[in-house]
């Protein structure tokens, strides 16, 4: 099954090792430096033009990849409970 991100980017939900909040993991020196560390890298992939309020951390056999959404955090984890209904 594939998370909708918005915009146009939906990932494996296979590949997703967090979903977060960005105003309350933030407050975390830890996130706020893997973030910054992550944008270093050049990682990070900004989903649309509103400012993020959550951020999704992925692995796959390509690398890891930091998306930022304006999804909220809880809505992003709600879709990966949904089942879809077969008919």
């Amino acid at each position: 099954m594939y998370l909708h991100l918005g915009g146009d980017m939906a990932v494996n939900q296979k590949s997703i090792i967090g979903i977060f909040n960005l105003e309350t993991a933030t407050i975390s020196k830890i996130t706020r430096d893997y973030l910054k560390r992550a944008q270093k890298r050049g990682i990070v992939e900004n989903i649309g033009y509103e400012i993020p309020t959550s951020f999704v951390v992925c692995s796959d056999r390509r690398g890891d990849k930091v998306y930022t959404t304006q999804i909220s955090s809880q809505t992003l984890y709600n879709r990966t409970r949904t089942r879809r209904m077969a008919f």
